[in-house]
């Protein structure tokens, strides 16, 4: 199909509304609908997903579009799919819907996007040699959260999941924070206990990522735990890590449930890490026992 003749350039309008209402988790339970920010995100989107995506809005004017990048991308939505819709839209539009869309925003549908990964974690779970989870308990901060799936991804993990109470995976920060990497790997979310029952289904032992430890169990430092791993047969079986939230960790119930604590050591004189360092760290470190 061809990209819509018509120049979206009322800010003010109807649609434009309902697009700017993706930005807020009411007007995504409200419409079904998400929003998707940037050249990159949406690239990955159209390169990976381009079934979840329903429209494409790119900055230009009557002569055009603004640059070869959003001609790019609006040339290979409409080489992807012919249910996929493009538009463009003045400048000032899209700056209206989000002052961080760098020129091109998409918008996706909800409910194929979660089928789709409902699936994905199906085919993961029947994978001979077990999943590969990276798990994160009560990760709250956007910018966390999509940094945290993208280390993931550049892992190898099979799927994330978001343990308890989190942050929504689908809020744009989050989406813009995984550069793409969201519609390369399913993202799922469940409470605690069902967290707990699904790694022991899937016979996979949880490795806890924590500094300290409980009473009864204190950590192993990572580099004895892949010392171990490497002269270890089943290195190449699955594993679950679980990261706590960004400023309380795990807590000693969640900890006591875990199979194993790994910490990473200090060399120098800072007291700890952040989580997204943290699971960049572990993640491609078990990525390299393979």
């Amino acid at each position: 199909m061809p990209i819509n003749a018509q120049l979206l350039d009322n800010p003010k309008s109807d649609r434009v509304r309902r697009i700017a209402e993706l930005t807020r988790t009411k007007g995504r339970r409200k419409n079904g609908r998400f929003l998707i920010e940037g050249p990159q995100s949406v690239r990955e989107a159209v390169r990976y997903a381009s079934d979840i995506v329903t429209d494409i809005y790119v900055a230009g004017d009557e002569d055009g579009i603004d640059s070869d990048v959003l001609a790019d991308i609006a040339q290979r939505a409409l080489d992807k799919s012919a249910d996929l819709y493009v538009h463009t839209a003045t400048r000032e539009v899209i700056d209206h819907i989000s002052p961080d869309a760098q020129g091109v925003i998409a918008v996706g549908d909800t409910d194929k996007l979660r089928s789709g990964m409902k699936a994905e974690v199906e085919q993961a779970s029947s994978y001979s040699r077990g999943m590969r989870v990276a798990a994160f308990w009560q990760v709250r901060d956007p910018g966390n959260a999509g940094t945290v799936i993208r280390a993931a991804d550049a892992a190898g993990c099979d799927v994330v999941v978001f343990v308890d109470d989190c942050v929504d995976m689908l809020n744009p920060k989050v989406i813009r924070s995984t550069t793409g990497s969201l519609f390369h790997i399913p993202v799922i979310a469940m409470g605690t206990n069902d967290f707990f029952d699904w790694m022991k289904e899937q016979g996979l032992d949880i490795w806890a990522a924590d500094v300290y430890g409980t009473r009864k169990r204190k950590p192993e430092r990572l580099p004895d735990v892949l010392d171990a791993m490497r002269g270890e047969e089943h290195r190449k079986d699955g594993y679950a890590v679980l990261f706590g939230n960004e400023a309380r960790g795990l807590n000693g119930k969640t900890l006591e449930q875990c199979q194993r604590i790994v910490s990473i050591p200090m060399y120098g004189k800072a007291e700890s890490l952040n989580l997204a360092t943290s699971a960049a760290i572990i993640l491609m470190s078990l990525a390299f026992t393979r």
